[in-house]
Protein backbone atom coordinates (compact mmCIF):
# COMPACT_ATOMS: atom_id res chain seq x y z
CA UNK A 1 0.00 0.00 0.00
CA UNK A 2 1.68 3.24 -1.40
CA UNK A 3 0.59 6.59 1.00
CA UNK A 4 1.35 9.71 -0.52
CA UNK A 5 1.47 12.48 2.35
CA UNK A 6 0.64 15.29 0.92
CA UNK A 7 2.12 19.15 2.33
CA UNK A 8 -0.65 21.75 3.30
CA UNK A 9 1.72 24.21 4.86
CA UNK A 10 5.57 24.65 4.15
CA UNK A 11 8.01 22.97 2.37
CA UNK A 12 7.46 19.80 0.34
CA UNK A 13 10.40 17.22 1.53
CA UNK A 14 11.69 13.91 -0.13
CA UNK A 15 11.26 10.99 1.55
CA UNK A 16 12.39 7.37 1.99
CA UNK A 17 10.60 4.60 -1.39
CA UNK A 18 9.63 2.30 1.56
CA UNK A 19 8.77 4.40 4.28
CA UNK A 20 6.61 8.05 3.61
CA UNK A 21 7.51 9.10 7.34
CA UNK A 22 11.02 9.29 6.81
CA UNK A 23 12.28 12.47 5.38
CA UNK A 24 16.04 12.08 3.33
CA UNK A 25 16.00 15.63 2.07
CA UNK A 26 14.66 18.49 0.09
CA UNK A 27 15.49 21.61 -2.14
CA UNK A 28 14.93 24.29 0.34
CA UNK A 29 16.30 25.24 3.19
CA UNK A 30 17.09 28.34 5.52
CA UNK A 31 20.81 28.81 6.94
CA UNK A 32 20.43 30.34 10.16
CA UNK A 33 23.68 29.44 11.40
CA UNK A 34 27.10 30.47 9.68
CA UNK A 35 30.31 30.49 11.68
CA UNK A 36 34.04 29.41 12.00
CA UNK A 37 36.22 27.16 13.92
CA UNK A 38 39.76 26.72 14.59
CA UNK A 39 42.25 25.50 16.84
CA UNK A 40 41.80 26.90 20.57
CA UNK A 41 38.31 27.11 20.52
CA UNK A 42 36.95 25.72 23.76
CA UNK A 43 35.82 21.72 22.57
CA UNK A 44 37.68 22.15 19.34
CA UNK A 45 39.42 19.15 19.89
CA UNK A 46 35.82 17.18 20.56
CA UNK A 47 34.17 18.66 17.44
CA UNK A 48 36.65 17.44 14.87
CA UNK A 49 35.90 14.17 16.18
CA UNK A 50 33.63 13.99 13.54
CA UNK A 51 35.59 14.69 10.89
CA UNK A 52 38.25 12.36 12.15
CA UNK A 53 35.97 9.52 12.28
CA UNK A 54 35.35 9.94 8.55
CA UNK A 55 38.58 11.05 7.24
CA UNK A 56 37.49 14.50 6.46
CA UNK A 57 39.74 16.19 9.00
CA UNK A 58 42.11 18.01 6.18
CA UNK A 59 42.38 21.45 7.51
CA UNK A 60 44.52 22.07 10.45
CA UNK A 61 43.65 25.61 10.26
CA UNK A 62 40.02 24.85 11.52
CA UNK A 63 36.77 25.06 9.39
CA UNK A 64 34.08 27.25 7.96
CA UNK A 65 30.39 26.18 9.20
CA UNK A 66 26.99 26.57 7.77
CA UNK A 67 23.96 24.93 9.73
CA UNK A 68 20.96 24.03 6.94
CA UNK A 69 17.13 23.77 8.14
CA UNK A 70 13.57 23.03 6.62
CA UNK A 71 11.02 22.36 8.88
CA UNK A 72 11.64 18.50 8.35
CA UNK A 73 15.12 18.36 7.69
CA UNK A 74 18.61 19.52 9.09
CA UNK A 75 22.09 19.80 7.38
CA UNK A 76 25.61 20.73 8.23
CA UNK A 77 28.61 21.91 5.51
CA UNK A 78 31.97 21.83 6.67
CA UNK A 79 34.10 24.01 4.68
CA UNK A 80 37.66 26.13 4.24
CA UNK A 81 37.30 29.38 6.98
CA UNK A 82 38.11 31.58 3.75
CA UNK A 83 35.01 30.30 2.38
CA UNK A 84 32.79 30.69 4.98
CA UNK A 85 34.48 34.46 5.61
CA UNK A 86 33.85 35.40 1.67
CA UNK A 87 29.91 33.98 2.27
CA UNK A 88 29.61 36.36 5.05
CA UNK A 89 30.58 39.08 3.23
CA UNK A 90 28.75 38.45 0.07
CA UNK A 91 25.60 38.06 1.97
CA UNK A 92 25.26 41.10 3.84
CA UNK A 93 22.09 41.42 1.01
CA UNK A 94 20.78 37.45 1.38
CA UNK A 95 21.75 36.82 -1.63
CA UNK A 96 24.65 35.19 -1.21
CA UNK A 97 25.05 31.32 -2.69
CA UNK A 98 27.64 28.87 -1.67
CA UNK A 99 29.63 25.98 -3.65
CA UNK A 100 28.89 22.71 -1.85
CA UNK A 101 31.65 20.84 -3.47
CA UNK A 102 34.56 22.48 -1.80
CA UNK A 103 33.59 21.20 1.50
CA UNK A 104 31.59 17.89 2.83
CA UNK A 105 28.26 17.83 3.64
CA UNK A 106 26.17 15.55 6.43
CA UNK A 107 22.96 15.07 7.36
CA UNK A 108 21.30 16.63 10.55
CA UNK A 109 23.20 18.73 13.02
CA UNK A 110 26.16 17.54 15.11
CA UNK A 111 25.41 17.31 19.27
CA UNK A 112 27.83 16.15 21.93
CA UNK A 113 30.53 17.57 23.57
CA UNK A 114 31.77 20.71 22.23
CA UNK A 115 28.98 21.28 19.90
CA UNK A 116 26.59 21.55 22.47
CA UNK A 117 27.86 24.81 23.67
CA UNK A 118 28.44 26.33 20.32
CA UNK A 119 25.42 25.78 18.36
CA UNK A 120 22.67 28.27 20.33
CA UNK A 121 18.98 27.04 20.02
CA UNK A 122 17.47 27.80 17.09
CA UNK A 123 13.80 27.89 16.45
CA UNK A 124 11.80 27.51 13.15
CA UNK A 125 9.53 30.52 13.97
CA UNK A 126 11.42 33.26 14.83
CA UNK A 127 10.91 36.83 15.65
CA UNK A 128 13.34 38.52 12.84
CA UNK A 129 11.46 36.55 10.19
CA UNK A 130 8.39 38.18 11.20
CA UNK A 131 6.96 35.46 13.68
CA UNK A 132 4.49 36.59 16.88
CA UNK A 133 7.85 35.50 19.06
CA UNK A 134 10.61 33.00 18.73
CA UNK A 135 9.67 29.57 19.04
CA UNK A 136 6.12 30.30 18.33
CA UNK A 137 4.12 28.97 15.09
CA UNK A 138 3.11 26.81 12.62
CA UNK A 139 6.24 24.43 11.15
CA UNK A 140 4.39 22.47 8.59
CA UNK A 141 1.49 20.59 7.78
CA UNK A 142 -0.31 17.22 6.77
CA UNK A 143 -3.08 16.62 4.69
CA UNK A 144 -5.27 13.83 5.92
CA UNK A 145 -5.74 11.20 3.79
CA UNK A 146 -9.40 9.47 4.77
CA UNK A 147 -10.91 12.84 6.36
CA UNK A 148 -11.74 15.78 3.77
CA UNK A 149 -10.34 18.85 5.51
CA UNK A 150 -8.43 17.58 8.35
CA UNK A 151 -4.42 18.28 8.67
CA UNK A 152 -1.96 16.59 11.25
CA UNK A 153 -0.41 20.28 12.18
CA UNK A 154 3.34 20.49 13.36
CA UNK A 155 3.71 23.82 15.69
CA UNK A 156 6.06 25.12 17.90
CA UNK A 157 4.51 26.66 21.41
CA UNK A 158 4.77 27.80 24.78
CA UNK A 159 3.62 25.42 27.38
CA UNK A 160 4.00 23.56 30.96
CA UNK A 161 4.61 19.89 31.21
CA UNK A 162 2.11 20.04 34.10
CA UNK A 163 -0.75 22.14 35.30
CA UNK A 164 0.66 25.38 36.21
CA UNK A 165 4.07 24.48 35.93
CA UNK A 166 7.14 26.41 34.46
CA UNK A 167 6.95 27.63 30.80
CA UNK A 168 8.54 26.02 28.39
CA UNK A 169 9.49 26.12 24.42
CA UNK A 170 8.00 22.89 22.77
CA UNK A 171 6.87 21.24 20.07
CA UNK A 172 4.20 18.61 18.78
CA UNK A 173 1.64 18.16 16.19
CA UNK A 174 -2.52 18.24 15.92
CA UNK A 175 -4.90 15.88 14.20
CA UNK A 176 -7.90 18.08 13.62
CA UNK A 177 -9.69 14.24 12.33
CA UNK A 178 -9.37 13.01 15.75
CA UNK A 179 -8.18 16.31 18.13
CA UNK A 180 -6.58 13.96 20.40
CA UNK A 181 -4.42 15.99 22.75
CA UNK A 182 -0.99 14.73 22.75
CA UNK A 183 -0.30 16.11 26.27
CA UNK A 184 -2.02 12.81 26.82
CA UNK A 185 -0.33 10.62 24.69
CA UNK A 186 3.02 9.98 25.63
CA UNK A 187 6.12 10.81 24.09
CA UNK A 188 4.51 13.31 21.36
CA UNK A 189 5.38 16.44 23.12
CA UNK A 190 8.66 17.88 22.55
CA UNK A 191 11.40 20.25 24.26
CA UNK A 192 11.82 22.07 21.66
CA UNK A 193 15.65 22.21 21.63
CA UNK A 194 16.43 22.00 17.77
CA UNK A 195 15.80 20.85 14.30
CA UNK A 196 15.62 17.25 15.65
CA UNK A 197 13.25 17.83 17.55
CA UNK A 198 10.75 19.43 14.98
CA UNK A 199 12.20 16.83 12.53
CA UNK A 200 10.72 13.86 15.10
CA UNK A 201 7.48 15.98 15.44
CA UNK A 202 6.87 15.95 12.02
CA UNK A 203 7.99 12.46 11.42
CA UNK A 204 5.00 11.33 14.44
CA UNK A 205 2.70 13.84 12.08
CA UNK A 206 3.22 11.59 8.98
CA UNK A 207 3.02 8.13 10.99
CA UNK A 208 -0.66 9.33 12.19
CA UNK A 209 -1.42 10.24 9.04
CA UNK A 210 -0.37 6.93 7.50
CA UNK A 211 -1.98 5.02 10.15
CA UNK A 212 -5.01 6.76 9.45
CA UNK A 213 -4.13 5.93 5.90
CA UNK A 214 -4.08 2.04 6.87
CA UNK A 215 -6.34 1.49 9.66
CA UNK A 216 -9.01 3.96 8.71
CA UNK A 217 -10.38 6.30 11.42
CA UNK A 218 -11.49 5.21 14.69
CA UNK A 219 -9.99 1.24 14.26
CA UNK A 220 -8.62 0.14 17.25
CA UNK A 221 -5.52 -0.19 15.00
CA UNK A 222 -5.57 3.36 14.00
CA UNK A 223 -3.52 6.05 15.88
CA UNK A 224 -6.61 8.43 14.35
CA UNK A 225 -9.20 7.71 16.97
CA UNK A 226 -11.61 10.25 17.39
CA UNK A 227 -13.29 10.44 21.11
CA UNK A 228 -16.90 11.37 20.10
CA UNK A 229 -17.29 13.39 23.09
CA UNK A 230 -17.54 10.14 25.69
CA UNK A 231 -15.20 11.98 28.29
CA UNK A 232 -16.71 15.03 27.80
CA UNK A 233 -20.40 13.96 27.98
CA UNK A 234 -19.12 12.11 31.16
CA UNK A 235 -18.04 15.28 32.96
CA UNK A 236 -20.94 17.25 32.11
CA UNK A 237 -23.28 14.61 33.52
CA UNK A 238 -21.19 14.47 37.09
CA UNK A 239 -21.10 18.48 36.85
CA UNK A 240 -25.19 18.82 36.43
CA UNK A 241 -25.55 16.30 39.40
CA UNK A 242 -23.16 17.76 41.16
CA UNK A 243 -24.16 21.71 41.00
CA UNK A 244 -28.04 20.53 39.92
CA UNK A 245 -27.68 22.85 36.38
CA UNK A 246 -29.35 21.72 32.98
CA UNK A 247 -26.88 22.88 30.94
CA UNK A 248 -23.63 21.83 29.97
CA UNK A 249 -19.95 22.80 32.07
CA UNK A 250 -18.49 22.03 28.57
CA UNK A 251 -19.09 21.86 25.04
CA UNK A 252 -20.05 18.73 24.54
CA UNK A 253 -18.13 17.82 21.00
CA UNK A 254 -14.58 17.29 20.45
CA UNK A 255 -14.09 19.51 18.11
CA UNK A 256 -15.82 22.34 19.79
CA UNK A 257 -14.00 21.37 23.43
CA UNK A 258 -10.81 21.67 21.13
CA UNK A 259 -11.74 24.82 19.43
CA UNK A 260 -12.16 26.57 23.05
CA UNK A 261 -9.65 24.84 25.33
CA UNK A 262 -7.52 22.89 23.33
CA UNK A 263 -4.64 22.40 20.57
CA UNK A 264 -7.28 24.27 18.06
CA UNK A 265 -7.59 27.13 20.00
CA UNK A 266 -3.64 27.17 20.24
CA UNK A 267 -3.39 26.82 16.51
CA UNK A 268 -6.52 29.77 15.19
CA UNK A 269 -4.49 32.07 17.18
CA UNK A 270 -1.29 31.08 15.69
CA UNK A 271 -2.99 31.09 12.24
CA UNK A 272 -4.05 34.83 13.26
CA UNK A 273 -0.68 35.71 14.37
CA UNK A 274 -1.48 36.29 17.89
CA UNK A 275 0.55 34.89 20.65
CA UNK A 276 -1.37 32.08 22.77
CA UNK A 277 -1.66 31.91 26.03
CA UNK A 278 0.79 29.43 27.70
CA UNK A 279 -0.90 26.02 27.24
CA UNK A 280 -1.56 24.23 30.36
CA UNK A 281 0.30 27.76 32.81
Amino acid sequence: MRITITNTYGTAHNVSETNPAHVTSCDYYRLPLVGTIAPGNPGYEDMVELLRDNGHDTRPEGYGLIFLESEEFSATYVGSIEQIETYKRENVDGTATFDASQGVMYAQWPHGKGWDDFLPRVFWNQAQRGAIVDGVGLVTAFAHTETPGAEAIVYEFEGAWLPGGKPEHMVTYHCTACHMDTFHDSGHVHENTGPDRRRWAARQARQHIISAARHGVGDKNSACRPNNGEMLRVVNAVARDMWGATGNALPDTDDAYCATKGPCSIIRELRAGVRPPVYRA
